[in-house]
């Protein structure tokens, strides 16, 4: 599938606990559909450690490529090694200021749970100059917004709720607004019974034959023993409503050669 170009996305995946293995990317995967459902095309995901060398190189990097948006997730909690802000802010070659309105929330989120604003607590306030805090409606810790130059910046919590929480009440807004409007649409089925090796030529010449359209294969059982593929058809215009009819056509055309193959169909949607 062909996204427009200038709406690039690079996702920044902040934590230790997810280059251990201790804990699935699941923030990853959840903004990755979202954002392509947007219109936007994620051009990169890098994972960093929660070493603020790590996470300035990755923002500076970031920064130096033709992303137009850059998310982060994780690192924005009271403990220390919470360092995802103070990176950012070496990144942007910023100070970090207190802000005012965030403490003030921050101190009443505390007071009805009967606990003090301590240094750390207090921690969470503290963002780069002239950035927008978001507001977390589950939690404690805001997102920062920032626009600097041609880049928009998001910073979110990596705990999946929280993330969502801000993504859907403020980032997703601001995206809308500044993004493509584009007509996206999406099919999915299974086939069994039929090699990935064998379907190859079929999805290459439909490809070819309908370039708006992109077909994934997601092998899911053993080439050998008992092949399952799973199948993503997309498409996207941002013109042309009609595009959904051609995906509808390239999905009905794969399903009829599957048959012919011999191969199991199970439609999803």
């Amino acid at each position: 599938m062909s996204q427009p170009s200038g709406y690039e996305v690079w996702i920044l995946s902040i934590g230790n606990e997810l280059l251990i293995g201790r804990t699935v990317n699941t923030n990853l995967t959840w903004l990755g559909k979202i954002l392509t459902h947007l219109g936007y095309n994620v051009r990169r995901g890098l994972i960093l450690s929660d070493d603020i060398q790590d996470i300035e190189w990755g923002f500076r990097t970031a920064l130096n490529s033709k992303a137009t948006v850059i998310i982060s997730t994780g690192g924005l909690g009271p403990t220390f090694d919470d360092k995802t802000v103070e990176g950012l802010a070496r990144a942007l070659n910023r100070k970090l200021v207190i802000d005012q309105r965030v403490l003030n929330k921050l101190k009443e989120k505390y007071r009805k749970i009967n606990l003090p604003i301590t240094p750390e607590r207090e921690k969470m306030a503290k963002i780069p100059e002239d950035s927008i805090p978001l507001d977390n409606p589950v939690g404690m810790a805001p997102g920062i917004y920032i626009k600097t130059n041609d880049k928009h910046i998001f910073v979110l919590p990596g705990v999946p709720n929280e993330m969502k929480a801000i993504f859907e009440t403020h980032v997703e807004k601001i995206l809308k607004k500044i993004g493509p409007r584009i007509y996206f649409f999406e099919k999915t089925f299974t086939a069994t019974g039929v090699p990935e090796s064998e379907i190859a030529p079929i999805t290459k010449k439909l490809v070819k034959q309908y370039p708006t359209i992109y077909i994934k294969s997601h092998p899911m059982g053993v080439e050998t023993k008992g092949p399952v593929i799973s199948f993503h058809l997309t498409a996207s215009s941002k013109s042309n409503p009609e595009v959904e009819k051609v995906l509808d056509n390239v999905y009905r055309k794969l399903i009829i050669e599957l048959k012919k193959m011999g191969a199991e169909i199970k439609e999803e949607n």
